[in-house]
């Protein structure tokens, strides 16, 4: 039987880029994101980004943000998000979970207790932009414990001595961020971005997977020609705000996506 970490890096092995979209638990409603979240997996995600909602998300940007406060307004918390995980697996959803949240709350639920919970849960990993591999030691242990994955977050800027340091503390794959900045859709795609996956492929034999400001199909084949998987979330969490119909918008745009990564032609 197959780890957590195992099927994490299972889903980027079928032999297109792994399309991974982010939403946030309890946008607009609890049952409602985890009507989104299995909608998600049936229209052709391989993992996803499960948003733990925090009153500080440093990273994200005001869509994101919104869809946060929205969901805290309504007591959603990381022991909820958990039940949520459960939840899903319940419904039998298999698909790798990486728990996209910030220390805070982990730390405030209690490291052990909290990596143990998310395991016991579903989950098969996190992702944590708060927290750097420099000081990720003890959350790492428990993670390997569990035999769970972890990716750390690398910037274009970043020097190849730490950039080395982000890939070898990742469990499953490194997250490139693709510009400098927070979270949010935007009109093109970095110029260097190419280069940036280019460069870090060097250094690394993880699978690399590029998030923020991708937000439509073209964006999505555009990067996926370059790197392992994409990461698509503002603009999931807009169509699901501007919809009468959240769960079924956001479906349509997973499909159309995840479709645009099946003609992802490799650069």
């Amino acid at each position: 039987m197959s780890t957590p970490l195992e099927k994490i890096e299972t889903a980027f092995e079928k032999g297109r880029p792994a399309f991974m979209p982010y939403f946030t638990l309890g946008y607009p409603d609890m049952e409602t994101s985890i009507d989104i979240v299995q909608a998600c997996a049936e229209a052709g995600a391989d993992l996803m980004e499960l948003g733990i909602p925090f009153s500080d998300p440093l990273a994200d940007g005001p869509t994101i943000q919104h869809s946060t406060q929205v969901a805290l307004e309504q007591g959603v918390n990381a022991a909820s998000c958990l039940e949520a995980v459960r939840e899903l697996r319940a419904r039998g959803i298999e698909i790798p979970f990486m728990l996209m949240g910030y220390y805070n709350p982990i730390l405030t639920y209690g490291l052990a207790e909290f990596v143990g919970a998310a395991a016991e849960a579903g989950a098969n990993g996190f992702i944590i932009p708060d927290l750097p591999p420099e000081e990720a030691q003890e959350m790492l242990e428990h993670i390997e414990k569990h035999k769970l994955g972890i990716s750390f977050l690398l910037s274009p800027n970043s020097e190849p001595e730490r950039a080395k340091l982000v890939i070898t503390a990742s469990r499953g794959f490194t997250y490139l961020v693709s510009v400098i900045g927070i979270t949010g859709e935007r009109e093109a795609l970095s110029e260097q971005l190419n280069q940036f996956i280019t460069r870090t492929r060097q250094l690394s034999d993880k699978p690399l997977a590029v998030g923020f400001g991708i937000s439509t199909p073209e964006q999505v084949q555009a990067v996926g020609s370059a790197a392992d998987g994409v990461i698509v979330g503002s603009a999931l969490i807009k169509a699901a705000t501007d919809a009468d119909d959240p769960v079924a918008a956001v479906s349509k745009m997973v499909g159309e996506m995840a479709s645009a990564l099946n003609t992802a032609e490799k650069v």
